[in-house]
């Protein structure tokens, strides 16, 4: 079965836009990007991370890539032990729990500034209103977005486009889309 570009385009924006209300996007370095010389810790500090948001690196894909590590790969800029990789040059990473995130540039880049840790939050508990109004919604029979349950949201589209869509193929085969958020 084959869906069309455009359907899958208008697709994707309708679930970035459903779940922005709820999260948000850091881009890594700003406007300067993902590059040697910038001190990301900086950067990192003047951020707040909440579980659910996006981190995104954006970078010349022939130059530089992105590795999640553990602090020893960290400290040491070394990519052995990696648990994720990404070279497409707008890499956006969901941060889906609350614990200090590690990543480097493994092309070499790490010796020269192109490390960043960033630690996640839990999520702050609703306001007392919010709270009441979940409630109702959790009874409800609306799908998971309309309920404001935008990773579930995720989660299902993503099985949706690895179904019906072209989220499959890739060297490592399993659906792209579903790995790109942590789902796969």
């Amino acid at each position: 079965m084959s869906t069309s570009p455009s359907i899958l385009h208008l697709a994707f924006a309708v679930l970035l836009l459903l779940s922005s209300a709820a999260a948000t996007d850091h881009i890594v370095g700003a406007n300067k990007g993902w590059n040697p010389g910038i001190n990301y810790t900086l950067w990192a500090n003047n951020q707040t991370f909440y579980v659910g948001d996006l981190i995104s690196f954006r970078y010349q894909k022939t130059q530089y890539n992105v590795f999640r590590v553990n602090k020893t790969g960290y400290d040491n800029c070394t990519t052995e032990g990696a648990t994720g990789n990404w070279s497409s040059g707008k890499d956006f990473i969901l941060l889906d729990k609350a614990k200090r995130y590690y990543f480097i540039c493994g092309t070499g880049g790490c010796f020269s500034g192109m490390k960043v840790s960033v630690l996640v939050h839990p999520l702050p508990p609703p306001p007392k209103s919010a709270v009441a109004a979940e409630h109702s919604a959790k009874d409800s029979s609306a799908p998971p977005a309309a309920r404001g349950g935008a990773r579930e949201f995720l989660e299902l589209f993503s099985v949706w486009f690895c179904l019906f869509g072209s989220g499959t193929g890739g060297s490592s085969g399993g659906c792209v889309f579903s790995k790109a958020f942590g789902f796969g």
